[in-house]
């Protein structure tokens, strides 16, 4: 502990020493301790190697300290330069109580008693710290943390201190006062723990280090505050001095440079700027003028606070600099005062006086804009050439639109006038941008007479493609009027030339040949029409070619143009060769017909009737029947050779027919026979021939199978041939009922049904001869068919 304390003062003077007993030997770093804790001059060392020198020295330093009222008991200089570790330790001992504690002095108590005491009032604050001593008070470490943090609160957290760790404590403590209080570590924490009772010495030696790093800055804070207090007041003049030379100065240069800004009366260009103007100046008075005036109000304050401060404290009086008086800022806020009188009434005339002008502008310029929106594109309008593609009702629209306009053009007049009126008068009051009022001005009245210039050419042009229009109107019309039914004309006239005709002799191609040559006698004169109609045409497109009118489509009037006619002409014309030659083909085909029919006809009116009469022939003789049926039978088979033999005839009219078919030729004036109608008489004298004979063959059988007389057959055919009115051959149902009844017959509804069902099987309604000879044979004959023995029995048994 010893050590480190002559350490802390040794260092002071760039020294220190490693072993208390032998580095004070010599007496020269004893005495130089002496000095550094003293403040005062030794007597100068002796700076030997011997023995004597050193005892010279060391009674040097004793001499001083028995100066100072300490008694040296039993130390010599001879025990100090042997080394003696007692009697060193001794001596130390006797100086840090001389120079380090008898100074200590705490209410009337000094030296060990008022060191306590002062540790008692440091640490009062402080649980856990009861200071009562110098060794077991301090043996857990708390009191040196609070001494410490009772002045230096920063460098200590003491609430997280603990009683029960002493060696924490401790050596927190001592790290804290070498590092931050320069007092060297003198104790071992783990030496004051491990020891029952700490050495009272080394505590005190450690805790008076604490006492002057305390007192010694409290002495220091307390001659700052004298001295501070001198220099503050010192300070605080000056400093008021200083503020009053910059707050007039500040103040002056203010007046100066807001004096100018208050005198400009130039008028500014625009309202708005006037308006700024006058917002500046509203924000002068407002914002920057207040705290000036408070600023004049403060530096006379500080002036008459300084005037007084130095009288009271025997100085002279303030003097500021040249022009910077109280007098030269008054005489500069006069000369602010006067400029600012008049100024804001000023802006307020020039603001109305804008506002005018602006009135006047924004007038104008609304006009103007109203006028040049309602003439944007009416120069173009006026200038198109939109009448030269325009029919007669568009043109006739366009003018009437035209005077409407004129009329809206008129009415634009006052307009055009007051925006003329408005800018002589910006002109007159000086308007700032009177420059470009006058250049709108000047092209809005330039615009205005192109206007009423290609006004009066439009009505012109309209009035004039008009009159033009019209006189091709009439044109057009009158060629629509000869158009029409000549087109009509030509169209019938090619639908005639193409129309398919159908003649079935010769008469009839030899009208249609003389209407042809009729309708080509009519063509020059068709021609001529046509050349006519085609000149009104080309007159009106003349009169368009030459005014520069464009026609817009075709004749309103009707659809058929030119290029029709002319087409249809042609077409007409091209017909007219085509028809000859048709009519011409079709003369030479019917006169071919007319040969064919003749030949035909010739043919037909000698075989029809040959075919008729052989007809009436046969029927004569199966009616007649005269003498036997041999004979009968024979007289038809040679009717029927001289039939066959016929027959050349009719393969030559078939021939003849056959031409006739493949010329499609489908009536004969020249005959009345038709092929069918002798191909069926053919047929039907076959027939007729065929079944004649056989009927006579059957007769000659049934008489020859039935035992009927001559007599008999002639009889029966007598009979038949009475009833036969309506059908040669053959009878119906109501003349074969009146024939049997006339035989003798009693005939009921069931019997003559039984009878027809037998002469008449097919149900046909008809009964031919043969069948009545059957049935009458039947009747008059003895037979012994199965049908007739079960009849007989019917008869003979009765009802039975």
């Amino acid at each position: 502990t010893f050590t480190a304390w002559c350490n802390s003062h040794l260092r002071k003077a760039g020294t220190q020493i490693e072993s208390i007993d032998e580095d004070f030997r010599d007496g020269l770093k004893l005495m130089l301790l002496l000095e550094v804790i003293s403040g005062e001059r030794l007597p100068k060392p002796e700076r030997g190697k011997m023995r004597v020198h050193k005892i010279n020295n060391v009674n040097k330093a004793l001499d001083f300290i028995a100066s100072k009222g300490v008694k040296l008991v039993s130390i010599g200089a001879e025990e100090i330069v042997d080394g003696n570790a007692k009697m060193t330790l001794g001596m130390i001992w006797t100086i840090i109580l001389r120079f380090a504690i008898q100074d200590i002095s705490v209410e009337e108590t000094s030296a060990k008693e008022g060191l306590l005491l002062w540790c008692q009032r440091k640490t009062a604050p402080y649980k856990n710290v009861n200071v009562q001593n110098f060794h077991i008070s301090w043996k857990d470490g708390l009191a040196f943390n609070a001494l410490i943090h009772r002045h230096r609160p920063e460098l200590i957290e003491y609430d997280k201190l603990r009683k029960d760790d002493p060696v924490t404590n401790l050596n927190n403590a001592f790290e804290v006062a070498e590092k931050f209080l320069d007092i060297p570590k003198m104790l071992d924490a783990e030496d004051i723990v491990g020891t029952l009772r700490p050495d009272e010495k080394a505590i005190m030696t450690y805790v008076s280090c604490f006492y002057h790093a305390f007192s010694g800055a409290q002495k220091a804070e307390t001659a700052a505050n004298r001295i501070c207090k001198v220099l503050a007041v010192n300070q605080e003049n000056e400093h008021l001095m200083e503020d009053y030379e910059k707050l007039a100065s500040d103040l002056l240069e203010w007046i100066k440079r807001t004096i100018p800004w208050l005198e400009d009366r130039s008028p500014q260009k625009t309202i708005q700027e006037m308006q700024q103007k006058l917002e500046d100046f509203r924000d002068y008075r407002r914002i920057h003028k207040p705290p000036k005036v408070q600023e004049k109000c403060q530096l006379e304050i500080n002036f008459n606070t300084l005037q007084t401060k130095l009288r009271l404290s025997n100085r002279p009086a303030f003097m500021p600099s040249e022009g910077r008086m109280v007098a030269d800022i008054n005489t500069g806020w006069q000369h602010l005062e006067q400029a600012e009188k008049g100024y804001e009434e000023w802006l307020l005339n020039e603001i109305r006086r804008l506002e005018r002008l602006d009135h006047l502008a924004e007038k104008f310029r609304q006009k103007a804009s109203i006028h040049e929106s309602w003439t944007e594109g009416k120069e173009a309008l006026l200038r198109q050439k939109d009448y030269e593609a325009s029919t007669l009702s568009e043109v006739k629209a366009l003018l009437r639109k035209h005077e409407a306009f004129e009329s809206d053009l008129a009415a634009h007049q006052d307009r055009v006038e007051q925006i003329a009126a408005i800018a002589q008068e910006l002109n007159e009051l000086d308007y700032y941008d009177s420059p470009s009022v006058n250049s709108r001005c000047q092209k809005i009245c330039d615009q205005w007479d192109v206007l009423g210039s290609l006004t009066h050419s439009r009505r012109e042009a309209l009035e004039q493609t008009e009159k033009q229009l019209e006189t091709i109107d009439e044109l057009h019309l009158e060629y629509a009027k000869r158009a029409a039914p000549f087109n009509n004309w030509m169209e019938s006239a090619m639908e005639d030339l193409q129309d398919m005709f159908i003649v079935h002799t010769i008469e009839e191609i030899e009208g249609l040949i003389a209407a042809h040559d009729q309708f080509k006698s009519t063509l020059p004169d068709a021609d001529k029409e046509r050349e006519a109609i085609l000149g009104i045409q080309r007159e009106a497109q003349r009169i368009a070619d030459f005014n520069g009118i464009k026609l817009a489509g075709n004749n309103p009037y009707t659809s058929v143009t030119p290029q029709i006619i002319n087409s249809k002409w042609e077409r007409v014309q091209q017909l007219v060769p085509k028809r000859d030659g048709a009519l011409l083909d079709e003369q030479s085909k019917q006169q071919c017909n007319e040969r064919l029919r003749r030949q035909f006809a010739g043919q037909a009116n000698v075989v029809g009737p040959w075919i008729q009469t052989k007809m009436e022939e046969i029927g004569r003789i199966s009616i007649e029947m005269n003498g036997t049926l041999e004979d009968q039978l024979e007289h038809l088979k040679q009717y029927e050779r001289s039939i066959v033999d016929y027959k050349p005839n009719m393969d030559l009219l078939e021939q003849q027919h056959q031409l006739i078919q493949e010329a499609l030729i489908f009536d004969n004036k020249h005959t009345n026979y038709t092929m069918e109608h002798i191909r069926v008489g053919w047929e039907q004298l076959l027939t007729t021939i065929a079944r004649t004979i056989n009927e006579v063959e059957n007769q000659i059988l049934t008489r020859d199978a039935k035992g009927i007389s001559q007599e008999q057959m002639q009889e029966f055919r007598a009979s038949f041939n009475h009833f036969d009115k309506k059908r040669p051959g053959s009878t119906d149902t109501d003349d074969f009922r009146a024939r049997v009844i006339s035989t003798g017959y009693s005939l009921g509804d069931a019997e003559f049904n039984r009878i027809m069902s037998l002469v008449d099987p097919n149900g046909s309604g008809t009964v031919t001869f043969q069948a009545f000879i059957d049935f009458m044979s039947r009747e008059t004959t003895d037979t012994d068919t199965a049908d007739q023995v079960i009849a007989s029995f019917k008869v003979l048994a009765g009802d039975k």
